[in-house]
């Protein structure tokens, strides 16, 4: 991971570091590490989003393991020079300056790691569609809803994933989520 950190520039890795902090505080619900590592790819640097997931994994770890141990900043950044492999001079910075501003505030009770260890729903996007032929069959004529649901899973990682449903499918879907939104109203 030190590889690759080196190829990162400075403000996106701040970027990185900080959007891990906000997650691990539960202020955001995830990492969109496919948008920065498009960014990333937009200012020249040569990275790929399974690199750059690896970092973000490593970093959080990184962070929570020092909120776990209640690490000072200067102990941190003592733990970090003594790795086997040292990091760079400016990502070590970037860690030493976003642990002192905010990383006293991570949270880590046993409620928050053990809710951590279930993915988050962040949205839901739905369109509706129509197949009208395919090249085994001529007329086929029958309307499907797509569905994508774009989830954070425990590590952060933004992710999007898709299915699609028949029309009694999708009614029994729906009927579901009025189900639990009448639940949700007597509590």
């Amino acid at each position: 991971a030190a590889d690759k950190i080196r190829l990162i520039p400075q403000d996106f890795f701040a970027e990185l570091c900080e959007q891990i902090i906000q997650h691990l505080n539960h202020k955001i619900p995830g990492i969109n590490t496919a948008e920065l590592c498009q960014r990333i790819q937009t200012s020249g640097v040569d990275i790929n989003i399974g690199d750059l997931a690896k970092i973000a994994n490593t970093l959080s770890f990184l962070f929570s393991t020092a909120a776990r141990n209640n690490l000072s900043t200067e102990e941190l950044v003592t733990t970090l020079g003594s790795g086997v492999s040292t990091l760079p001079k400016h990502a070590v910075q970037v860690i030493r300056h976003v642990w002192n501003e905010q990383g006293k505030a991570i949270a880590v009770s046993e409620d928050a790691r053990n809710m951590a260890t279930v993915g988050q729903f962040v949205d839901m996007k739905w369109k509706l569609g129509v197949a009208m032929s395919s090249d085994t069959c001529r007329s086929l004529k029958y309307p499907y809803v797509t569905v994508t649901l774009t989830v954070a899973d425990p590590s952060g990682q933004i992710t999007d994933k898709s299915f699609e449903m028949t029309i009694p499918q999708f009614k029994n879907f729906f009927r579901q989520f009025k189900e639990m939104a009448s639940v949700l109203e007597t509590v």
